[in-house]
């Protein structure tokens, strides 16, 4: 049946797609600037169109690389809060009390600063989502130190030390074990925070001499996405451990005297003598 025979047709200019974005019709820019960071461009996008006035209806949204961001970013936030939660109950549940998971999960604090420091020093931005990825993992490893610490400690209590004697005595037991796990930690990243990596695929086998040199890459892509993770944890897990035998130790003495002092229950529960 000719479609002539149903009815009139003309020919007009017209879509030749309609594109949504939840539900509401959606125009996409895009173009590429080669030699710069999105992040600069998008910013000077948006200085350009702070003075642009939309018509009642309509808005301006950044997807791509920024979207990619925000979306990355608001998961990570919700990753690490449910990390420490985790940790903080799995640590209650084994001491017995609330002050010495808080003071566990202080050394956290300390990495946070340790990694802050370590990109300042070597000059990287805080990647949302391998930096983001290298706090977290950081909220699980910093945190053992400090147990290996307070667990010792309240050991020794229980066989009738003094908590500063205690303390004292943990930290030095437990000293080397502490820095040979944060040291051999530390050395496995390195390879990876300085980008050397090897290359298997593009082997030269002419002679010994080209062949260390194509097999040792210095340059890949993939070492540079991992660099800011590694040197996150690098820093993060030095500066905590460092400070870790220090400020564990003297806070947790405070607090067990203060809950002596003042007649509270669960921390002075580890001993008797304050």
């Amino acid at each position: 049946m000719p479609l002539g025979s149903l009815g009139e047709f003309d020919y007009r200019p017209g879509y030749g797609s309609i594109h949504r974005v939840d539900q509401k019709r959606a125009v996409t820019l895009s173009g590429d600037a080669e030699g710069r960071l999105g992040k600069e461009v998008l910013k000077d996008v948006q200085e350009r169109l702070k003075d642009f006035h939309l018509p009642t209806g309509y808005a301006i949204g950044y997807a791509g690389e920024k979207e990619e961001e925000e979306k990355a970013q608001a998961f990570l936030k919700k990753a690490f809060g449910f990390a420490l939660l985790l940790i903080v109950l799995i640590l209650v549940a084994q001491f017995n009390t609330l002050s010495v998971p808080l003071i566990i999960m202080f050394t956290v604090i300390l990495s946070l600063i340790g990694v802050l420091g370590g990109l300042l020093i070597c000059r990287m931005p805080f990647g949302i989502i391998m930096t983001g990825v290298g706090v977290i993992s950081l909220a699980g490893v910093v945190v053992n130190n400090a147990i290996v610490l307070l667990d010792y400690t309240r050991q020794l209590q229980r066989q009738g030390m003094d908590v500063v004697a205690a303390a004292v005595q943990a930290g030095v037991t437990r000293l080397r074990p502490v820095l040979l796990t944060a040291t051999t930690t530390i050395l496995g990243l390195i390879p990876m925070a300085t980008g050397v990596s090897l290359d298997i695929h593009n082997l030269d086998r002419t002679n010994l001499g080209t062949f260390f040199r194509t097999l040792i890459n210095t340059r890949s892509e993939t070492s540079q996405w991992w660099a800011s993770m590694a040197i996150a944890v690098i820093f993060g897990l030095a500066f905590a451990t460092l400070l870790t035998l220090v400020v564990v130790p003297t806070l947790y003495a405070i607090l067990y005297r203060a809950a002596a002092r003042f007649g509270l229950g669960g921390l002075h529960k580890a001993g008797e003598q304050a």
